[in-house]
């Protein structure tokens, strides 16, 4: 469905992404994992078509169709959406004004939109006058999934959707992306926190300085040495518990 093919995008005259070649399958969760710097928001800004002239190099292809010189407002209409970073929601607007503006590329009705939004995220229901820059993070986060959806896209892209959530609010998130894949959403994912990430996606690329350094599905990677002390934090985790171990058995002698 989404294919980038040796994509090359530069910050003045450093190279942020190194020939970055990755394909999302129609019907799939595929994740980006990786540090901050690493290039992955990056990425996903230049194929919405955020950043001016870019890629450098490289091309990119949605559903056959060519899309690295197009602008935003010509991507979007071609049936992706996507959830920045920030959530980014309109502050001022209400709930309902902030949904209907997801689906200004569309003409008609859109309440049976608004009602699937609804029956995914139902607090965000009573609320429809409510300024959305009054809601808590994870009620914008939940607007702002919702406003992507309006578009009825066959593509959704988040960036961080975890990022400042507490652990419950992340959790429900994820199992409301797991949901909205279940039901024929492909999505395409980067995600700071790699164990949620991993444990929704049905295939994951590892992006370290620009470059795609390990890809494969989640049950391999997790089996990955690196992956897991760099990324799952296993390593630590043993030493932790290991400590306190000792600590315990200290105490006891």
């Amino acid at each position: 469905m989404l294919e980038t093919r040796n994509i090359e995008i530069y910050y003045g005259k450093i190279m942020v992404v190194r020939g970055l070649s990755i394909k999302v399958q129609k019907g799939e969760i595929r994740a980006i994992l990786g540090a901050n710097g690493a290039g992955k928001s990056t990425t996903l800004k230049t194929i919405m078509g955020y950043l001016d002239d870019q890629p450098e190099k490289g091309t990119i292809w949605f559903n056959d169709k060519r899309i690295d010189r197009l602008k935003t407002e010509q991507i979007v209409p071609l049936g992706i959406a996507y959830v920045p970073e920030g959530r980014e929601v309109f502050p001022e607007l209400t709930i309902r004004e902030n949904l209907i503006m997801g689906a200004y590329t569309r003409s008609g009705d859109c309440s049976a939109e608004i009602d699937r939004v609804f029956n995914y995220f139902p607090v965000l229901k009573d609320r429809l006058k409510q300024q959305a820059g009054t809601l808590s993070g994870g009620e914008q986060q939940m607007l702002a999934i919702g406003r992507a959806l309006m578009s009825k896209p066959a593509l959704m892209i988040l960036d961080e959707p975890s990022l400042g959530l507490s652990p419950l609010l992340v959790t429900e998130i994820f199992d409301i992306i797991r949901t909205i894949n279940q039901e024929g959403m492909t999505i395409l994912l980067v995600e700071q926190n790699a164990r949620k990430a991993l444990s929704v996606a049905h295939h994951a690329f590892i992006m370290e300085t620009g470059r795609i350094v390990l890809e494969g599905p989640p049950d391999k990677l997790m089996k990955n040495e690196d992956v897991q002390e760099f990324y799952l934090g296993m390593q630590q985790e043993e030493s932790i518990k290991g400590y306190q171990r000792y600590k315990r058995k200290k105490r006891w002698r």
